[in-house]
């Protein structure tokens, strides 16, 4: 009998054990920031059935001279890809190596970058830089940036690649409080005309500073980018609703901004869209709470959800995170 009873005590702890197990995994969550490390102006993407983050390294202008990448089945667990590229094999690059744009073409991945914090007369802007694979290595593409110059008063810097349903591959970016559209060529050397005659289209909202984004969803043009000044605490999100890739882009409100219990400075963000489901994740950096030094910005991850009319809901920033979630199948960013 005393068998029989430790058998039964033995099933019922392991089926206690196993239930333990099921729970954990189905509330583990990637905690916030993401990984280690000081990251900001992280872009996210999913390349197959991987979730992929491509940040600027967090430093002084003058050791910003490598990105490293980060890659996930599950949002949970990160993978670390080290020197993806650097200035070693930009030549023209000096410093300030900052917000990668990222993007899949025809099998090969594209990796837009800024360096040099330009100003009029330096070399600096815009640089593309390819490779067969998405961690690397990545290779100059051009051997010059692709945008030097200032136009419309915007430094070029934080560019973002936004694919269209018609196939048409444009850029958005800008700092200085000015945002420009351009349209790229089918291999990323050069810049196409518009109808008109343009190359260069100013499309600037209401209060913007920074860090562009573009996604498309039921139709519509979701603009999104940062306000404030990145080094202080007010630095946060706005997005606009259009018909058109080009506007007019109105200011609908903030969605991303700090939690003074949680962290400050919580912008320059990306939006990853599961494919297959309404499942909508913004990726940001945020400074922790009680951090003063305006390099200290980690990489952070929360659910984005929209109302019933399509407006996107302020964003709760945490610190759990989001909820383990694998993709299946192909899949594609979080932009159409």
């Amino acid at each position: 009998m005393r068998k029989i009873t430790l058998s039964v005590a033995l099933l019922a702890a392991s089926s206690a054990v196993y239930s333990q197990n099921q729970i954990a995994k189905t509330v583990e969550t990637s905690g916030n920031p993401v990984f280690p490390g000081w990251y900001a102006d992280p872009e996210g993407i999913v390349y197959g059935d991987e979730y992929w983050i491509y940040p600027t390294y967090s430093a002084p202008y003058e050791k910003q001279v490598f990105m490293d990448a980060f890659s996930s089945k599950d949002l949970v667990n990160w993978t670390k890809h080290e020197r993806i590229i650097d200035t070693a094999e930009v030549k023209w690059a000096k410093k300030a190596m900052w917000a990668p744009g990222v993007i899949e073409k025809d099998g090969r991945y594209y990796l837009f970058f800024a360096a040099n914090d330009v100003h009029e007369g330096e070399i600096g802007g815009i640089g593309v830089a390819v490779s067969d694979r998405p961690e690397g290595p990545f290779k100059d593409l051009l051997g010059k940036p692709l945008i030097n110059e200032i136009v419309n008063g915007a430094q070029p810097i934080d560019q973002y690649i936004f694919k269209d349903i018609d196939g048409s591959y444009y850029m958005y970016y800008g700092g200085w409080g000015h945002c420009n559209v351009v349209k790229l060529n089918d291999d990323f050397t050069g810049l196409v005309p518009f109808a008109d005659g343009t190359v260069y289209k100013e499309v600037t909202p209401k209060d913007y500073v920074e860090g562009p984004f573009m996604f498309r969803k039921d139709g519509k043009y979701y603009f999104m980018w940062s306000e404030g000044g990145w080094t202080g605490p007010d630095y946060r999100v706005a997005y606009a609703i259009a018909d058109s890739p080009f506007g007019p882009f109105e200011r609908v409100g903030t969605i991303l901004e700090q939690d003074r219990d949680i962290a400050t400075g919580a912008g320059h963000h990306s939006v990853i869209h599961h494919p297959g489901k309404d499942l909508w994740y913004i990726v940001y950096h945020r400074r922790p709470k009680g951090e003063t030094d305006r390099n200290f910005r980690v990489t952070c991850i929360d659910r984005m959800y929209f109302d019933k009319n399509g407006r996107i809901k302020p964003v709760e920033i945490t610190r759990e995170g989001v909820k383990a979630q694998r993709l299946g199948g192909a899949g594609q960013k979080g932009r159409e």
